[in-house]
């Protein structure tokens, strides 16, 4: 019964794959918002396999999307969407012990930014223009300039306050949730060609964390899933995700910030 249950499995799809993570961030997100109640730090490990789960999907979905530029957009609108819910969302419930800090799609889409940059220079490398070249090189740079524009004007006292507001609609590198961490996302997608040094880059970012004394070394454990991926789309609910996460993490605050009140 073993053996023929084993011979039916065929890997994981991207669905797959996002289902795993979804389930994982759900149960980290728990530990986020209960943390008031005394919800256990173990289940903050679970979240560690996550992002690397996400940035995985994200080069699969960026390879494969018809439009790179719907692609970007859907993100950007995620990303603002999600800030701006946000922001509304503490302000009218007065909630300060848990900070509504969490956006992927920052995340994903500084990383986005950087392949179609890696894109337009492969581009430009085939038909020999310098400009396509340039223009890539400069999109890759573009969230990292951000950051040290922002960076520059938050610690001016006079441009703090433009600062602060300026990074909830700009991409930028250093305020994204997982902060350089992003940069797996170009890497990964240089190697897209090749599972094994996607592993490995992961597995050498999991030990700088180990190294560090952080629960982010977890991250290796989304090595797994990768290694078992089959290349297949699997069930579709494309725009699942733009909705779940969001309202998960607005749904969960509500419920601990009416527990903590009452």
């Amino acid at each position: 019964m073993n053996s023929l249950s084993a011979s039916k499995f065929r890997g994981l799809s991207t669905f797959d794959l996002k289902i795993i993570g979804i389930v994982l961030m759900f149960i980290d997100h728990i530990h986020q918002m209960f943390v008031p109640m005394g919800a256990p730090s173990w289940l903050d490990w679970f979240g560690r396999p996550v992002a690397t789960l996400f940035f995985f999907v994200s080069v699969i979905g960026f390879s494969h999307t018809r439009s790179k530029g719907k692609y970007m957009s859907r993100l950007y609108l995620g990303m603002v969407l999600m800030t701006l819910g946000s922001l509304v969302l503490q302000n009218i419930v007065g909630y300060e012990e848990v900070q509504l800090m969490n956006n992927i799609f920052r995340d994903l889409l500084v990383g986005a930014l950087m392949m179609y940059g890696i894109d337009k220079i492969a581009e430009g490398h085939s038909s020999k223009k310098m400009s396509e070249i340039f223009f890539g090189i400069l999109i890759i740079l573009f969230p990292i300039i951000t950051s040290i524009v922002l960076m520059m004007l938050i610690s001016t006292p006079a441009t703090t306050i433009v600062g602060v507001w300026a990074a909830n609609f700009i991409p930028a590198l250093l305020f994204t949730e997982n902060s350089v961490m992003v940069l797996l996302i170009p890497l990964m997608y240089l190697a897209k060609n090749y599972r094994w040094l996607q592993c490995l880059l992961i597995a050498l970012t999991a030990l700088f964390f180990f190294f560090q004394g952080s629960t982010q070394w977890m991250m290796i454990f989304a090595v797994l899933p990768i290694i078992l991926f089959n290349g297949e789309k699997g069930k579709g609910m494309r725009n699942f995700f733009y909705f779940f996460y969001p309202l998960h993490i607005w749904i969960l605050y509500l419920i601990s910030a009416y527990i903590y009140m009452h």
